[in-house]
């Protein structure tokens, strides 16, 4: 069996400590994102065949977005797992069905394509249970979505199961896996890992590697910094660069001395969204930790949610191109005015917002108004060109928090500090 002192000349040094929570369990789902060459597949795969090789009660599921791409990849990728081990003499392989079988128990890893998903949903294994999952270039699924409904399929008989996603983080913060990484980290069971190429040996990889990418850095650093240190660089078109996603601590929020709310009405299909947020002007901060958030939402409902978390009825102000709507909330006790629109005040709002310092938003208190901020780009005409305006539509939380803070916004509060 392979020893600790073995293992790390097997592995980059990236992972060394990864390796070291995974043996103690202290996570269930590990997202590792990385560029090229940074070897976390090769790292997953040798995980996976030892962890197996410890745990009689172990099996695997391998998966990939589609059935044609497994045999040139990740089956390949532990084959090299059980070679580089050194216990090829332990497994067996077959193509068809595509699985490795330890021999001494009769443990398998199998390789499946989410294309199919009746084959995944199906797993029966002769002894034990599926203790590892490893979905490979996770990026090319359409949705959480679909890996969420395989994982309800999988996630059954038994304990400590341990899931891996590895992929290439596309360049977009708009792409549905950028997102979803951002609001899976904030899990106690869950581990996000970043590796690049720079910490695996200059053998392992070749010298033409290295000079493709080290001339890539000269040419166009940020086609660099995301293919090969796998950071998620934007494509251009994002309207705010300057979004911080954490948690914002409820000893944080009973420092905010001056509370700004704001209500942008729901219509039809659109989410009634109000917001919560506190602007520190000393820092050119803009904290946002309070939402509301929902479709279809009726008015007595909403204003009895808005009187939760405002029980002091301080003044805020609504979407003013619903008049009727503000008297009704009115009537009901809420203490709401029109905000202030005009000619350009949208724009205006939105450029404010971009001169900002930092906007921090609390993913957990505010999914919508985390996804909406993070995902609002510019659109593009027929030629691929930016185009100038910002687009209308997926901006509710984001115009309820510039009709907040429409008081500091109309006075020029500050100068932007770019």
């Amino acid at each position: 069996m392979t020893t600790q002192i073995e293992l790390a000349s097997k592995v980059a040094s990236s992972f060394y400590q990864l390796h070291i929570d995974i043996k103690h369990r202290r996570h269930s789902n590990y997202w590792l994102r990385g560029g090229r060459g940074s070897t976390k597949s090769s790292f997953v795969s040798i995980e996976i065949v030892l962890g197996m090789m410890k745990d009689p009660e172990a099996n695997a599921v391998v998966i990939r977005k589609v059935a044609a791409t497994l045999r040139d990849s990740v089956y390949d990728q532990y084959l090299w797992a059980i070679d580089v081990l050194g216990v090829e003499s332990y497994w067996k392989d077959s193509v068809s069905p595509m699985t490795l079988t330890y021999i001494p128990t009769g443990q398998q890893i199998r390789f499946k394509g989410a294309d199919k998903p009746r084959k995944i949903k199906s797993q029966k294994f002769r002894h034990g249970y599926i203790k590892f999952k490893h979905y490979e270039e996770v990026d090319e699924f359409l949705s959480f979505a679909e890996i969420r409904s395989v994982n309800q399929s999988l996630n059954r008989g038994g304990s400590n199961i341990i899931t891996f996603y590895t992929y290439n983080p596309p360049a977009s913060v708009n792409s549905w896996v950028n997102q979803t990484t951002e609001h899976e980290k904030l899990r106690d069971d869950t581990l996000v890992h970043s590796s690049d190429y720079l910490s695996v040996p200059r053998e392992w990889l070749g010298n033409e590697f290295i000079a493709d990418a080290e001339q890539l850095k000269i040419d166009n650093p940020k086609a660099y910094a995301h293919e090969y240190m796998g950071e998620v660089t934007g494509t251009g078109a994002e309207v705010f660069d300057n979004i911080v996603q954490r948690r914002i601590t409820d000893e944080e929020i009973q420092l905010f001395d001056n509370i700004k709310r704001g209500l942008d009405f729901g219509f039809a299909s659109d989410p009634l969204a109000y917001i919560e947020v506190y602007f520190d002007l000393t820092r050119h901060r803009l904290y946002i930790f309070n939402e509301i958030y929902q479709v279809g939402l009726k008015n007595r409902n909403a204003v009895e949610l808005i009187k939760k978390l405002n029980p002091e009825n301080k003044q805020f102000p609504g979407d003013s191109a619903s008049p009727g709507t503000i008297a009704e909330y009115r009537d009901m006790g809420v203490n709401i005015v029109g905000a202030r629109k005009g000619p350009g005040s949208r724009d205006q709002g939105y450029k404010w917002l971009q001169d900002l310092r930092e906007i921090v938003i609390d993913p957990v208190r505010c999914p919508n108004a985390a996804r909406e901020f993070s995902s609002y780009e510019l659109e593009r005409d027929a030629n691929g060109n930016l185009k100038a305006e910002y687009p209308d539509g997926n901006d509710h939380a984001m115009d309820a928090t510039r009709y907040a803070l429409e008081s500091i916004i109309r006075k020029g509060g500050f100068k932007p500090w770019k």
